[in-house]
């Protein structure tokens, strides 16, 4: 969550606020529960800001970047907004 890529493997799960974020080293165990920016995104459709652990998550860019979205229909809007 913190470097916004699919990274391909198990990540470490971070439990902050009752929430799970995950990261994918001891840094991001550190800066997830110290660092809000971390946790939160900005929806590509609503342009909206969403918290990380409560977003639907896809893959949208060529070398595995994620973006995060309000809802599932936000994120199904957004891909038919491109063809």
């Amino acid at each position: 969550m913190v470097n916004d890529a699919f990274m391909g493997k198990k990540q470490l799960l971070v439990i902050h606020e009752g929430k799970e974020y995950y990261g994918c080293c001891e840094m991001c165990k550190e800066r997830i529960p110290k660092e809000a920016s971390v946790r939160i995104a900005i929806d590509p459709f609503s342009k909206k800001e969403v918290d990380k652990a409560e977003a639907t998550i896809a893959i949208t860019g060529n070398q595995g970047e994620v973006s995060y979205f309000e809802s599932e229909t936000n994120y199904r809007s957004f891909f038919n907004n491109l063809n």
